[in-house]
């Protein structure tokens, strides 16, 4: 989304979105790409709601910015924009510290659906909301999903839930993509120690009950970085050359990749 700037550089690859590679738009094409394309529910999204402005003034004006019609037209759409998130119509005048959190949330996500994009990013949707609050959530979100045809990335601690409602899993590590798979070929074969660590740090709903084994040691300073592997201080199959070299990104099967000396050695990344 390229949301930060002087925060944030990037500096080599590409983002390649539809055939487009993102990172050589310009201001104007990048405006237009926004909220039209791509949209994004940012964390807490629930308290970034502008608490002076009513929801509906909200809504009409992200679709007042990308589309050329009247007032009255952007405050029908905002209407049903509530109406799919299953928030009465008549709150549209309603300010949001007058909306339950679970409904902020619902009223951002309507503002993320205003202009159809192909894509929406929902960075940690359900944080600070109780369970059932989140389920709501989550299950509303893929109805939308399974209605209008988006696709959906989400940014998320919540390793379980992805298990649950996602076709694709990366997993991250200190900043670096260390593995990256469909769903079920990482849950039952994850090819990263990280992976298995974290696959390991979760109890189950079913079956009997087993004894959670948690990661030893801390994430490393990514201000000082060290030379090999990110996760080589942590690992308990590290090799001779993780301390010295950064594993590179390999297939480790059919739309299978890890980043890792062992698997390697083991033969299981091939080019």
């Amino acid at each position: 989304m390229r949301l930060l700037k002087e925060a944030a550089s990037i500096n080599s690859g590409e983002i390649i979105f539809n055939g487009t590679n993102v990172l050589s738009l310009g201001n104007e094409a990048l405006r237009l790409f926004r909220w039209d394309r791509a949209s994004m529910v940012l964390q807490s999204a629930m308290n970034n709601l502008n608490p002076v402005i009513t929801i509906g003034s909200q809504l009409c004006d992200a679709v007042l910015a990308h589309r050329d019609m009247t007032g009255k037209k952007a405050l029908d759409r905002a209407r049903e924009l509530l109406s799919l998130v299953n928030i009465d119509a008549g709150r549209i005048g309603a300010y949001p510290h007058e909306l339950s959190g679970g409904m902020r949330q619902r009223v951002v996500i309507a503002m993320a659906l205003a202009l159809q994009p192909d894509l929406i990013i929902f960075d940690e949707p359900t944080t600070a909301l109780d369970v059932v609050v989140q389920y709501n959530i989550i299950r509303k979100i893929m109805e939308l999903k399974a209605k209008m045809g988006f696709s959906i990335m989400f940014i998320t601690h919540d390793l379980p839930l992805m298990l649950e409602i996602c076709d694709r899993i990366g997993i991250m590590y200190a900043g670096r993509l260390v593995e990256l798979g469909p769903v079920d070929s990482l849950k039952n074969g994850a090819f990263h120690p990280y992976t298995r660590g974290l696959l390991r740090a979760f109890p189950s709903l079913l079956g009997e009950k087993k004894k959670l084994n948690g990661i030893p040691g801390s994430v490393p300073d990514l201000i000082t970085p060290p030379e090999g592997c990110l996760f080589y201080s942590r690992c308990g199959e590290r090799l001779e050359p993780c301390d010295k070299i950064i594993p590179e990104f390999r297939s480790g099967g059919t739309d299978h990749f890890c980043a890792c000396h062992c698997q390697a050695k083991e033969g299981n990344s091939g080019e």
